[in-house]
């Protein structure tokens, strides 16, 4: 119950699905916790539910894909805890209008770079300098099993999560010096309400292949629960797959 005691977690996404079940789980260790999401209504109701289990929480409304949000976020995170020690870059999403790269929207395109690869970058811009004021610390962030392996009507989709990978490795050699680690979550489709919505009538080339069942979104969570925990002191630059096996099909 105390893996993460007397540590500040900021949580992109962290208003529903697996953002949510992570914030939950990192109070529930110790963490206070940093909510920021576009979703004001579930925010305020996960930020309530986290202080009436008596943990310690902060809900602040954000768009990653805009710099002045993300910087007066993390400058209120800091203010109201003093420092950061993890920064989970939860935030992102697919849509239906995804596809082939022949058949999707070039807005489709830019829509999934900007939330899930230039939200990210911009977290880490105005985020890793304040786990450096602080010692070091973890960052997570959200890639998919789309950037490990060949899945199908999800171009726009995988490019965003392949550039995620590199991303994460180049972060990881950067501020290595810093007491920073910089790893990812490559998670198979977990079963939140907005996946299981998106899959209807849709294949993406997953089903049927997740050797140990469908995932849930307390699977993720625990996966980031040991990245932003002192256990994974000694691991930077991995890429932690949560997949049912999927990706050794």
């Amino acid at each position: 119950m105390n893996r993460l005691a007397g540590k500040v977690s900021f949580i992109t996404g962290g208003a529903n699905g697996i953002g949510r079940c992570a914030a939950a789980l990192f109070a529930q260790e110790g963490s206070a916790v940093v909510i920021a999401d576009i979703a004001r209504e579930a925010g305020e109701e996960i930020e309530r539910e986290i202080r009436a289990a008596g943990g310690q929480c902060m809900f602040i409304e954000t768009d990653v894909t805009e710099e002045e949000s993300v910087r007066q976020a993390l400058s209120a995170a800091v203010k109201a805890f003093g420092r950061i020690n993890v920064l989970y870059n939860n935030a992102g999403a697919s849509t239906r209008a995804d596809g082939p790269v022949t058949m999707a929207p070039a807005d489709e395109f830019w829509r999934a770079i900007k939330l899930n690869l230039f939200g990210t970058w911009l977290c880490c811009r105005h985020g890793i300098p304040e786990l450096v004021k602080a010692g070091g610390g973890s960052v997570i962030n959200t890639t998919s099993v789309a950037a490990l392996i060949g899945l199908r009507n999800v171009d726009a989709y995988t490019a965003s999560k392949g550039g995620l990978v590199a991303l994460t490795r180049s972060m990881a050699a950067e501020f290595a010096p810093d007491k920073v680690r910089v790893n990812a979550i490559a998670p198979t489709a977990t079963m939140t309400p907005r996946v299981v919505d998106l899959r209807k009538g849709r294949t993406v080339g997953s089903e049927n292949r997740n050797l140990l069942g469908e995932a849930q979104p307390i699977d993720v969570a625990m996966a980031a629960l040991y990245l932003a925990s002192d256990e994974s002191c000694r691991t930077t630059g991995h890429i932690l797959a949560v997949d049912s096996g999927l990706t050794t099909t």
